[in-house]
C-alpha cells in the first residue's frame, strides 16, 4: 500500500508510492552527452574567467595561470553582484530590494574529465576546505544572511559546464526551505531540548534501516521522507550548526564518506546526474545553534517534479527510503 510520511523537520508530507516500487534498474538515466570544445575552466584558459578570488596552487605558480589544484572564481554571468545596496522598497503590498549578494564557481579539479566517482579524497577534502574559506571570508560583509553551497552534475541536474565545478550563492535574505529547517527544529528544541537531527542520528544507528555508511565523524543515511528517490543525507555526529566551525580534523572523513556515497550511486543507478546542497545555520547568528545541524543532501536527478508536485507541495516517491538504502550499503565499490 502506498504511504503518507511526514518530514519530522519541516513537516512536509511526501508520498512513497510502494504500488510503483520502482528498483534502481527501473529508471531511465540520461547518459552524459560530451560536448567537447573550448572549456573555460580548464587549465591554461585561466583569462577567460574572471580574475579568481582564491586558489590552492603549487608554491611557484602566480594567480590566474596553470598550477592551481582548486580554484575559486566569481560567476561570469551572477544571480547576485555585491555592487549594490540593499534599498528596500515597497510597492503597495510587494516588496523588493536590490540583488545584492555573491555569486562564485568553485572549480573542483584540473583534470576536465574528474568526477566525484573518481576524484581522491584529497583532491576533494582541498574542494572542501574552498567552502569552508569562502563562507568565512563573506560572512564579514554584514548585508549577508545567508550562504548557500550547490552543486549540479549532469546537465539533466542543470549543469550548463562538463567541468567539474560546484557554485555558492550568498544572500542577503534566509532561503524558505532553510527557514523551514530553523523553524521545525526549533520547535523541537522548545518541546524536547534536544537536536532533532542528532536525536534523527541516534534513532537511525538504533534502527539501522536507512543508514548507508559511516565512519568516525560522519553518518549516511537515506531520510525517513525523501524528496527524491535514493535521496541521501550526510550529517556530522557530533553537534555543529555551522559547516565553516567544525573541527579541522574532520574534512578528510567528509571527504571520505562524501566520495564513497558518490561512487555507491554510480554503481547502483548507471552514473546518473545529481545535485547536493549544504545546509548550514545563517551567518549572522553569531554562536553555534543548538536546535540546528549542518549536513549534505545527496540528490540523484530520477524522476520530474511535474502538475501535482508543483500544484500540492507533495513529492511522490516511487522507492522507499528503506530499499533504497539497501541498494546503496550493499553494493561493492
Amino acid at each position: 500500500m502506498p504511504e503518507l510520511r511526514k518530514d519530522p523537520i519541516i513537516g512536509r508530507w511526501i508520498i512513497i508510492s510502494t504500488e510503483r516500487g520502482m528498483r534502481p534498474a527501473d529508471f531511465i538515466v540520461t547518459p552524459p552527452r560530451t560536448k567537447g570544445g573550448f572549456c573555460p575552466f580548464c587549465p591554461g584558459n585561466e583569462a577567460s574567467t574572471p580574475d579568481e578570488i582564491t586558489a590552492y596552487r603549487n608554491n611557484d605558480s602566480k594567480p590566474n595561470t596553470k598550477g592551481w589544484h582548486v580554484r575559486v572564481v566569481p560567476n561570469k554571468f551572477p544571480a547576485l553582484k555585491v555592487e549594490c545596496q540593499l534599498d528596500r522598497t515597497g510597492d503597495g503590498v510587494y516588496d523588493k530590494m536590490q540583488g545584492v549578494g555573491a555569486h562564485e564557481v568553485i572549480i573542483e579539479s584540473p583534470d576536465h574529465n574528474e568526477t566525484l566517482g573518481t576524484i581522491s579524497t584529497k583532491q576533494f577534502e582541498e574542494v572542501l576546505w574552498a567552502y569552508r574559506d569562502r563562507i568565512i571570508d563573506l560572512k564579514k560583509d554584514e548585508r549577508l544572511r545567508y550562504i548557500l553551497i550547490f552543486k549540479n552534475h549532469g546537465e539533466a541536474a542543470g549543469a550548463s559546464l562538463e567541468h567539474p565545478h560546484s557554485q555558492l550563492i550568498a544572500l542577503p535574505i534566509i532561503p524558505k526551505r532553510v527557514g523551514e529547517e530553523l523553524s521545525g527544529s526549533l520547535e523541537y528544541y522548545k518541546f524536547k531540548e534536544r537536536c532533532i537531527f542528532c536525536d534523527i542520528i541516534r534513532q537511525e544507528k538504533n534502527q539501522q534501516e536507512r543508514i548507508v555508511t559511516e565512519n568516525k565523524d560522519f553518518i549516511a543515511i537515506t531520510p525517513y521522507a525523501p524528496k527524491a528517490p535514493f535521496e541521501v543525507w550526510i550529517l556530522p555526529k557530533v553537534h555543529e550548526s555551522n559547516f565553516e566551525n567544525s573541527q579541522k580534523h574532520i574534512y578528510e572523513n567528509l571527504s571520505t564518506i562524501f566520495t564513497d556515497i558518490i561512487k555507491r550511486m554510480n554503481q547502483v543507478l548507471n552514473n546518473p546526474p545529481y545535485n547536493y546542497i549544504l545546509h548550514s545555520a545563517p551567518v549572522r547568528n553569531g554562536e553555534m545553534l543548538n536546535h540546528f545541524h549542518w549536513h549534505f543532501e545527496i540528490m540523484p536527478t530520477l524522476t520530474k517534479t511535474a502538475g501535482f508536485e508543483w500544484g500540492s507541495g507533495f513529492y511522490i516517491n516511487p522507492t522507499p527510503p528503506e530499499e533504497a538504502a539497501t541498494f546503496l550499503r550493499n553494493v561493492k565499490i
